[in-house]
Order: C-alpha cells, then sequence, then structure tokens
C-alpha cells in the first residue's frame, strides 16, 4: 500500500520494552534470596564440620563456638518465633512480641531520620550558599561522628529530662529519636552539599545571565540535580537511624524496642538459645522496611535519577 501524494509516512515511536526492567529486578530479588539461602547453608556447613570450642589462634577466637548454645540450628530458630514468651494471661506469640517491639524502634528510627534529613539538608544549603559557612561548620561536622555513640546517649537523655516548656514533657524515646538523627545527618549533609555542586558551570551562568535568583535556582537547577548524590546518603543515613535508634535504646534502658528485647532475651540464652535470635531477626526486619522506603522513594524520584554516585 502506497501513501497518498503529499502525505507523509510517519514511523511510530516504539514502545518502551519494559521487559529488560523487569528482568534486571527479578534478576536483584534472585540474588537476594540467594545470598539468605547461602548465608543458611554456610551456617548449617560450619555447624556440622566446626569444632565445639570454635577456631582459636593462640588466645584469639577467630570462628565462633559450634554448640547448640552458641549456634542453634535455623529452624530451631524459625520454630522458637511460633513458640509463647511469658507466662500465664502473658504468654503471647515470640513473633508478635518482637513484631510489636520492631514497630516501636521503626516509629522512633523514622523520627530521628527525618529530624536527620532536615538537618542534614539544611546544613548543606547553608554551606553551598555561604563558603565561609562550609569551611567553618564542614570540619564540625566530620568531627561529630568520631563521638562514641554510647558515651552521648546518656547524656542526652539526661539533658532532655531538665527541659521544661509549660505541660511538655520530654520522653525518653525522644532522646533515643535525637541519638538516631544524631547519625543521620552527616551523610545527608555531605551527599547534599556535592550533589548541590553539582551542576554544570555553564548551567549555573545561564540561570545567572537570566537573572534568576539564588532562591529559584536552588529549586529549578540545584535540588534536582543532587538527587543523585542525595539518594545513596539517605539510605545510609536510614541505616544509621535504625543502628543509633537500637544502640541507643540499649544505652538509655528504653523498653518496648527491639534493643531492649535483645538484651532480655540474651539473658535467657542459658536455657533458650534459639529465643535470642528473634529480636535480632526483628531489627534486620526494621533495616528492610528502612531501605525498601528509601527504595520507593527513589521510584518517585526516577526522572532526575541520570545515575547515582555512591555516597
Amino acid at each position: 500500500m502506497t501513501a497518498a501524494p503529499g502525505s507523509s509516512t510517519r514511523a511510530k515511536p516504539p514502545r518502551p520494552n519494559d521487559a529488560p526492567r523487569g528482568n534486571a529486578a527479578l534478576k536483584r530479588v534472585a540474588f537476594g534470596v540467594g545470598g539468605v539461602l547461602l548465608l543458611v547453608a554456610l551456617w548449617e556447613l560450619y555447624k556440622a564440620v566446626g569444632p565445639a570450642e570454635g577456631v582459636v589462634v593462640g588466645d584469639l577466637t577467630i570462628l565462633p563456638r559450634t554448640t547448640d548454645l552458641a549456634m542453634p540450628h535455623v529452624w530451631d530458630m524459625i520454630t522458637r518465633l511460633f513458640g509463647e514468651t511469658g507466662s500465664g494471661r502473658n504468654a503471647v506469640p515470640v513473633w508478635s512480641a518482637v513484631l510489636e517491639a520492631s514497630v516501636f524502634t521503626l516509629g522512633v528510627a523514622a523520627v530521628g531520620w527525618v529530624v536527620g534529613v532536615v538537618v542534614g539538608m539544611l546544613l548543606a544549603v547553608l554551606m553551598q550558599r555561604f563558603r565561609t559557612a562550609e569551611s567553618a561548620v564542614l570540619p564540625w561536622i566530620i568531627l561529630s561522628q568520631t563521638v562514641p555513640l554510647i558515651a552521648i546517649a546518656p547524656l542526652v537523655r539526661r539533658w532532655g529530662s531538665q527541659l521544661e516548656f509549660g505541660d511538655f514533657t520530654w520522653e525518653n524515646w525522644m532522646s533515643v529519636a535525637v541519638i538516631a538523627s544524631y547519625l543521620a545527618f552527616f551523610p545527608v549533609s555531605i551527599g547534599a552539599l556535592r550533589g548541590l555542586n553539582s551542576p554544570d558551570a555553564n548551567h549555573v551562568e545561564l540561570f545567572r545571565s537570566y537573572g534568576i535568583g539564588w532562591w529559584k535556582t536552588l529549586i529549578r537547577l540545584r535540588l534536582p540535580a543532587s538527587v543523585p548524590y542525595l539518594l545513596p546518603a539517605l539510605r545510609l543515613a536510614a541505616a544509621n537511624a535504625v543502628i543509633g535508634t537500637v544502640v541507643a535504646e540499649v544505652s538509655i534502658g528504653l523498653r518496648g524496642g527491639i534493643g531492649r528485647m535483645i538484651i532480655e532475651y540474651a539473658q535467657q540464652a542459658s536455657g533458650d538459645p534459639a529465643k535470642t535470635w528473634a529480636p535480632i531477626f526483628g531489627a534486620i526486619a526494621v533495616g528492610l522496611v528502612a531501605a525498601g522506603f528509601i527504595a520507593l522513594l527513589g521510584v518517585l524520584l526516577r526522572r532526575y535519577r541520570r545515575g547515582e554516585v555512591p555516597a
């Protein structure tokens, strides 16, 4: 069939092929599941062939003991999740208690992450806007991460308990959230600063030549350009917030979270070693949920992800 004279034949643009993207997602899932199965296989293999007292070189233990007290079987850990904890009317399934503690820890970590992201972004914008501020603030940001977390957690709790604003009462979980934000703001501030400075000088000069002010340049140029740098920083901040929450719960003795549950269950390890691993699985689940949230955020910002830069 020939086209009529004077008419133009325009080829239809090919429809985007989503197969490669779907295959890549399946590969990532397969690698993730395969990694977990490999870890389980290595655990059981070492338990089967490893020495009961572990591998000791001199006075240093290189590999752990393989007794049931030190290394329970994986299936014993999973079975124990469906057993009960407590006694009498207070008895509940272990998985239910772990789930409740995980939700509590996740909520505190989320508050700390949000505060850390806000503080980190504000510091990054300040340092990008004023070079003097970068020279003055950046060394202190880096130095702040050298302070031991366990040392400052009790101080934050004591300082918070002394705050008085009318009927406002400082709760212990707020101290934990502050510790989580303390760890979360650092990668955000560094990653956002790199991203805000990433636009090409020609693009910045073009905005300046059109008389576009600093604020609009920030919104329309620098922030979109910072997404490839910011997303890895947000992932690292989420992981830091979860770690900071668990450690701070242990340090200040906050009840209701995974950190405190790990200590309580560890005290029962001599009589019920498989139960000790239940809150550890809960902490892993909290970390996976945090990572999944950042992945969802990356999907929403996919139009700006031209290529992520490691944090």
